[in-house]
């Protein structure tokens, strides 16, 4: 993801999650953390052939060898594609280049769509925050995926995806 698609990527966000969505500012400040040498996240877009941003996904690696994933979204035209498979996978391969050894991240309670696929590629429920997603005062899952190197399932296939 570069600052050019942070547009694009909004106008997404907005639409998938309307009661929470990131702000311009927000995408802004972790893009500002994602080149470099001292990078500490990792963005990606995909794309159609047209062009179209049609998913993107973001990861957080902090210094205790642990990887956080910030966001995972998929144009609804696109649900079942394997396109989320993919920006998943390249997040732990993300995740692998930063070596961490452990991947976590925070899943709405009421997104069984999101748990099934984290579930395929091994992460596991750890917890329940409350209220962590407002407005709405929905609960979040916390999952954890140890050894984030070993954990993509073959064949991912989908949208191509750029970083």
């Amino acid at each position: 993801m570069r600052w050019w698609d942070i547009d694009p990527v909004l106008l997404l966000e907005r639409e998938l999650f309307p009661e929470d969505a990131w702000s311009r500012g927000m995408f802004w400040s972790e893009l500002a953390h994602a080149r470099g040498p001292g990078a500490t996240r990792g963005y990606l877009v995909a794309e159609t052939p047209d062009g179209r941003i049609v998913g993107y996904a973001g990861l957080l690696a902090s210094d205790a060898d642990q990887a956080d994933v910030q966001t995972i979204a998929v144009a609804r035209d696109q649900w079942g594609t394997g396109l989320g498979s993919r920006l998943l996978a390249e997040l732990l391969r993300a995740a692998t280049a930063f070596e961490c050894a452990e991947v976590m991240l925070e899943c709405r309670v009421d997104n069984v769509r999101a748990q099934k696929l984290y579930q395929r590629f091994g992460f596991v429920p750890v917890g329940v925050r409350p209220g962590y997603y407002q407005p709405g005062n929905v609960d979040a899952l916390v999952m954890r995926l140890t050894d984030p190197a070993n954990s993509v399932p073959h064949p991912v296939q989908g949208t191509e995806t750029h970083g």
